[in-house]
């Protein structure tokens, strides 16, 4: 399946803004309840992880084959 690098690239933003969206998260339970909700911040740091995963293989996509 391919796509064109106008979406990918939107799904890009989209997937940045997420990211950053989960790491604030992230940031303000650890600031604000570090100990209390360590099954909540494990499932925060895992959705952050495999957004980061989903954007390095887009950006993969954007990278021209040398071997065409």
């Amino acid at each position: 399946m391919t796509h064109s690098r106008l979406e990918i690239n939107a799904k890009l933003l989209d997937l940045r803004a997420e990211h950053r969206q989960v790491d604030a998260q992230i940031l303000e339970l650890e600031a604000t309840q570090p100990y209390s909700n360590q099954l909540e911040l494990r499932r925060l740091k895992k959705k952050k992880l495999c957004t980061k995963d989903q954007i390095a293989r887009l950006e993969s996509l954007l990278i021209p084959n040398l071997d065409a």
